[in-house]
């Protein structure tokens, strides 16, 4: 069964709060983490960009069962514009698919006009991405009136991180690059299982039939051949210029706001006390 909508979300999304430790600006901001506070500050920000918050809370109820030994099998927080031409999930809670050996925390979706219920594109962003640039990313989604429609091509994003000092792929100058230390990645290539798109192309790939649709893929690897820290993946269809902002906004050298720092990353950040 499936329970009504509600603006209201049953389960509490976040990690307790962290006000109580020492805050830090730190860099670089791609190694930094999310602080314990993705879906807060991703929440936040679509708040006041007008959006509105549903959770979907799927379960299964045996007859004269009561409502609260309901077993509930599924909780989604939606985020929707007020276009409905895109949105947002918190799926964290959801048991998702993984990337990179990571569940998936924040999918993003959006589609050409309201006709059809089918994303033209998604992204998927694991936790420990840094928030500010899920925040940069959004904003420049809200922003956007044709949220479907390309209007750059790829050599936009490579632009976007090479103007920080990230290098190109000796290898792939045209379709890879990372950062001085090696150990972040952008990649633009086959993108991997499960990953929603409106090209045809996506379906045949899960068929074995052909090659599947290229798309930007982004991870950082603190330790080579370890866990990363964290992952990203955008579907074929996503429009080059809104990856750019992304990536932009990843290599930025803009030092970033801390109290939760990432065990494999921590020492290697620049730290100065905040205040």
């Amino acid at each position: 069964m499936e329970a009504p909508l509600n603006p209201d979300p049953p389960f509490d999304p976040s990690i307790p709060s962290t006000s109580a430790q020492p805050a830090y600006w730190v860099g670089p901001r791609h190694l930094a983490g999310d602080d314990g506070r993705l879906y807060e500050v991703v929440a936040d920000t679509l708040s006041g960009l007008g959006w509105t918050s549903l959770t979907i809370v799927r379960g299964r109820q045996q007859p004269d069962e009561a409502p609260e030994d309901r077993q509930v099998l599924r909780s989604t927080v939606l985020h929707i514009s007020p276009d409905a031409l895109r949105w947002v999930q918190w799926v964290l809670p959801d048991e998702p698919f993984h990337l990179g050996n990571l569940p998936i925390a924040w999918q993003v979706s959006a589609r050409a006009d309201t006709s059809s219920p089918l994303a033209q594109w998604s992204a998927y962003f694991t936790p420990d991405i840094p928030g500010e640039v899920l925040v940069d990313f959004l904003v420049a989604l809200d922003a956007r009136e044709q949220p479907a429609v390309p209007l750059a091509g790829p050599e936009l994003v490579l632009d976007a991180v090479t103007a920080h000092g990230w290098l190109r792929d000796i290898d792939q100058p045209d379709a890879g690059a990372m950062d001085p230390t090696f150990t972040s990645h952008l990649s633009f290539g086959e993108v991997p299982p499960l990953i929603q798109d409106a090209d045809p192309r996506a379906l045949a790939a899960e068929a074995g039939e052909m090659a599947g649709p290229v798309g930007w893929q982004a991870w950082a690897e603190p330790v080579l051949g370890a866990q990363c820290l964290w992952a990203a993946s955008f579907s074929a269809s996503a429009p080059h210029d809104l990856v750019a902002v992304f990536a932009g906004a990843l290599s930025s050298t803009a030092p970033v706001l801390r109290r939760v720092l990432p065990e494999s990353t921590r020492d290697r950040l620049l730290r100065a006390p905040a205040g």
